[in-house]
């Protein structure tokens, strides 16, 4: 019993860079093409295109939420936020890693904004948890939203307060979601890229608050001087 109660504390608290696994110098073999898009998994993507990053839970479920987005070119499996370089599945589920399961989404902003997809995150998932997502619980279920610009650093911290007094407002608690510039991203093993495409019925505990995401407005960008 003192061993599964030291395992859960473990999957319940980050560990530090010490205590991370060694983790490998070469990238885990994955699968080049999205199963559903038909687009490459890894880049360089085509001109026009912008990468955004989340984790909100299992990431089948996720990824599948975002490659039904039109705009959406191409999503990814991985995880992001952690030590151990290019870890396998079995390894960031014991928790020692420190990585969030986390989804790629490539996307061109002529179609679909970057707010949007920030709506579509906050609403598909709870992000008052902590290092949990329902039933799944541990480091490797965090929410967190990792920024590719300045621009969607803004975007995500202003998203979040506006959904924090939405939420506080139907009693719900403080939100946990971590934001912060994106780190690197290591793609998941190819059984786990587009999970539920290939396993319909398989498992999906992603269950949002219940409570709508109203997207600030932002301030137009300025027009450079004539």
């Amino acid at each position: 019993m003192f061993f599964l109660s030291d395992m859960l504390n473990k999957k319940l608290h980050l560990p530090k860079p010490e205590e991370a696994l060694k983790g490998r110098a070469k990238p885990i073999p994955t699968a080049s093409k999205h199963y559903v898009l038909k687009h490459p998994l890894k880049g360089p993507y085509p001109d026009g295109l912008e990468t955004a990053l989340f984790a909100l839970g299992c990431f089948w479920g996720a990824e599948r939420l975002f490659w039904q987005v039109p705009g959406v070119w191409t999503t990814a499996s991985g995880f992001a936020g952690g030590f151990t370089p290019n870890p396998t599945y079995q390894e960031a589920c014991t928790g020692l890693t420190g990585h969030a399961e986390a989804v790629l989404v490539v996307f061109d902003p002529k179609v679909v904004s970057y707010d949007e997809l920030l709506k579509l995150f906050w609403e598909s998932h709870d992000p008052t948890q902590g290092m949990r997502q329902g039933n799944d619980v541990g480091t490797t279920y965090r929410s967190a939203i990792f920024t590719a610009s300045d621009e969607q650093q803004r975007a995500a911290l202003a998203s979040r307060d506006a959904y924090q007094t939405s939420l506080e407002g139907s009693g719900r608690g403080r939100i946990t979601t971590e934001i912060a510039p994106a780190p690197e991203f290591y793609f998941a093993e190819e059984e786990h890229q587009q999970y539920l495409a290939k396993n319909p019925n398989g498992y999906c505990g992603l269950k949002g608050t219940g409570v709508a995401c109203a997207i600030p407005a932002r301030a137009p960008t300025a027009e450079p001087a004539a």
